[in-house]
């Protein structure tokens, strides 16, 4: 099996600098990893290393790593990052509309944003270190009712990152048609192995490089 396409090679390190991310796009052509996951106003950068490339996107995150911004600002953040370049999003769910038990807001939110994204995919982060058992339940059935295309674990800046019993918990919970990214937690080539055959189709890391090696 070809892990190295499952990896959403990661760096959203606040101070990362222009020559890490031009790194981390090497890195990805090297190993052909299936995209760089990046801040937005590194887009351009990846863009200029990943100009001839046809087997690595561009991935960007909105509303990070919080969640907590309005709908609005999401929906522009998510215009701006694809005009300028970006192929997938991956967004943050507003948290405390999710256990305040507001899915209306949160599965019209989700909608509004994937409807900025059109035909790109649109991955949902729902912080499951933040959240009950219950309540990630609460968040696969907003993800189901919803036009996302990826349920995703974890920002990797909270309390925890993914762990296999969230991963097994997603996949049962979330439609088949819906699919569930692993991030935040995946420190070993054991881990990366586990969560794939757990149910996990896309892996956020910054360890890609070691994993694959």
């Amino acid at each position: 099996m070809k892990y190295n396409r499952y990896i959403d090679h990661t760096l959203l390190k606040p101070d990362a600098s222009t020559k890490q991310i031009e790194n981390l796009c090497k890195e990805a052509l090297k190993y052909k990893f299936f995209s760089v996951c990046v801040n937005p106003c590194m887009i351009p950068t990846c863009k200029k290393v990943l100009k001839n490339s046809k087997d690595v996107k561009i991935c960007t995150v909105i509303g990070f790593p919080l969640g907590q911004m309005t709908t609005e600002a999401k929906v522009f953040e998510t215009k701006d990052a694809i005009k300028k370049g970006a192929k997938e999003i991956d967004m943050v769910l507003n948290i405390s509309q999710l256990k305040a038990k507001n899915f209306k807001y949160v599965v019209n939110e989700i909608n509004k944003i994937k409807q900025a994204c059109g035909k790109l995919t649109l991955k949902v982060i729902i912080e499951t270190c933040l959240l009950t058992d219950e309540q990630k339940i609460d968040a696969c059935k907003c993800i189901n009712k919803s036009k996302a295309d990826f349920i995703k674990t974890s920002t990797g800046f909270s309390t925890a990152g993914a762990n296999a019993h969230d991963v097994e918990l997603l996949r049962k919970y979330t439609n088949k048609n819906k699919k569930v990214k692993a991030a935040g937690g995946v420190r070993t080539y054991d881990d990366l192995v586990r969560f794939v055959k757990l149910g996990a189709d896309r892996i956020g890391t910054s360890r890609g490089v070691d994993l694959i090696k």
